[in-house]
């Protein structure tokens, strides 16, 4: 998506580390009328798909998944990374290792909330490592349901991630595919 690609030009810095840095329009403030862009785009790649729920993980795919559902016209059930005195103890549990925190969770969804029949698209801000899409496709199979795809707004494309999925058997559409990126260099698109 050519206007993403120019929104993180214009509007992301890459920090030490290899951090793509999006907070003022992805995931700390949200642009919400470009972001209703991204759904669009979402609902183009994947309208044929029978999609009668959207997955995602919390928090920064939240956003993204709500503007995109309203496209379809479906509910969005988000992963927890933690459980709740709210929650009940009937749910689907999967590991993900947060690289950009250094830290693994129990992602979890309330059984209620993913059934059989389900068609799930799942969404998600950014894919590098993939274990979060890994530990989502996961409680989607738990569930018994079908993962028809998966959108992602930002892939590091030059790490494995996607590629594993992949080779998994599953689509994924990335609206923005970072081959390279430096605090030097900034960010190159593949």
């Amino acid at each position: 998506m050519k206007a993403l690609e120019e929104k993180i030009l214009t509007c992301g810095t890459v920090a030490e580390g290899n951090v793509l840095k999006v907070n003022s329009f992805l995931n700390h403030q949200l642009d919400v009328a470009f972001l209703c862009e991204v759904g669009k785009e979402f609902y183009r790649l994947f309208k044929d798909d029978g999609v009668t729920k959207i997955l995602t993980i919390e928090a920064s795919g939240i956003g993204v998944s709500c503007l995109t559902a309203q496209y379809f016209g479906c509910n969005v059930v988000f992963a927890k990374k933690s459980k709740s005195s709210n929650i009940s103890n009937d749910l689907y549990k999967a590991k993900s290792f947060s690289y950009t925190h250094g830290t693994e969770n129990d992602v979890i969804v309330s059984k209620v909330f993913l059934n059989p029949g389900d068609r799930v698209l799942i969404i998600d801000d950014f894919l590098a490592h993939g274990s979060a899409l890994a530990a989502l496709i996961d409680l989607v199979e738990q569930a018994g349901a079908t993962v028809v795809g998966a959108g992602i707004v930002i892939e590091k494309a030059y790490q494995q991630g996607g590629e594993e999925i992949r080779a998994r058997g599953y689509r994924v559409e990335s609206l923005a595919r970072i081959a390279s990126m430096s605090v030097e260099e900034g960010v190159r698109f593949v």
